[in-house]
């Protein structure tokens, strides 16, 4: 397993933290505009390294971040799953959150991994709650929450890049 230490395993896939040498597979993702299109576009080279800075923080505070999701078949890269604190409201929320390279969307790996990130939470963290922090318009992710046990509690609008952005939170209690 690479250099980081599996943090999950499920049938087709390892999580495990992400380091510096996973930057060009991180770009594969932040860097596809369709990919990015709750964020409103692509990420540049800077932006995917203060991404992958900011997980690297989170691991050392937490324990936790987006870790890289990797293909047991292949050993590839193929998105980002994991748990994160999250703003929400007047409070900080533990989220399920997820990225994966398109080609790799509609098989099953992002369920797969939040669901796997969910029993974490409950079991390994022991939280009582775990969400999902999902704009509007993005139903692809909407379908995964849902999958995932979770329904939608609220909505709440984020201002990102100069733009108001609703946003549902999807929840599930341990």
């Amino acid at each position: 397993m690479e250099d980081k230490q599996m943090i999950l395993e499920t049938q087709r896939l390892y999580l495990r933290e992400m380091t510096q040498n996973d930057f060009e597979s991180l770009c594969r993702i932040l860097q596809d505009e369709k990919v990015m299109y709750a964020y409103e576009g692509a990420f540049h080279d800077s932006e995917v390294q203060e991404w992958l800075d900011r997980q690297i923080e989170r691991y050392k505070k937490w324990n936790f971040g987006l870790w890289a999701v990797i293909l047991k078949e292949s050993g590839e890269m193929i998105g980002q799953c994991g748990l994160t604190m999250q703003p929400w409201k007047d409070r900080e929320v533990l989220e399920i959150g997820y990225l994966f390279q398109r080609r790799f969307w509609n098989q099953g790996y992002a369920i797969e991994s939040a669901e796997a990130c969910k029993k974490y939470a409950f079991e390994g963290l022991d939280a009582d709650e775990v969400c999902s922090i999902i704009r509007d318009t993005n139903i692809q992710s909407q379908k995964v929450a849902i999958r995932n046990g979770m329904t939608r509690q609220d909505s709440w609008t984020k201002h990102y890049k100069g733009m108001d952005m609703p946003h549902y939170r999807y929840a599930v209690r341990k």
